[in-house]
């Protein structure tokens, strides 16, 4: 069993990602990889920029890596990786990676550490835009925190 955790500044190794988690023991492999999409919210992207404060960031990803073995007990490998830096329309971003022994689980462990990821490891992204349009940070959908009603006035 092993966890394999990376913030990379460079463009994710996604065949070294799926040789980490390839085990005998499993059938069931399932691999997440997210890519800078060129539309967000009907903006034209020029690409993603992502920022961490890493220590935090890796100490995150290994507390999810912990909450994959915990829910999924016959998880034998989990590979989180994601990347910091800009990164180009098409290329990857995050990858999350999971082996067992059944697919069932490989794929509800895999689904759930992308959603985790997304909503409590500490990444921000900033997109860039081909319309010259300013630049901005954008909060993922997981993570976005509703406004609150804003507090009563008491006279």
């Amino acid at each position: 069993m092993s966890d394999h955790i990376e913030l990379v500044h460079e463009a994710i190794d996604v065949g070294a990602a799926y040789e980490s988690i390839r085990d005998p023991r499993c059938g069931g492999i399932a691999l997440f990889v997210g890519t800078t999409r060129e539309v967000h919210e009907g903006r034209p992207v020029a690409q993603l920029a992502y920022e961490a404060y890493e220590e935090m960031a890796k100490k995150e990803l290994r507390k999810l890596a912990a909450d994959i073995r915990e829910r999924w007990p016959d998880v034998v490998h989990v590979c989180l990786i994601h990347r910091l830096g800009e990164v180009p329309l098409a290329e990857a971003s995050v990858l999350v990676a999971v082996s067992t022994p059944h697919r069932g689980e490989a794929f509800a462990a895999c689904r759930h550490g992308i959603d985790a990821l997304k909503a409590q490891v500490p990444i921000w992204k900033k997109e860039s835009y081909r319309d010259g349009a300013a630049a901005r940070w954008v909060a993922n959908r997981e993570s976005a925190v509703p406004e609150a009603d804003p507090p009563e006035v008491r006279s």
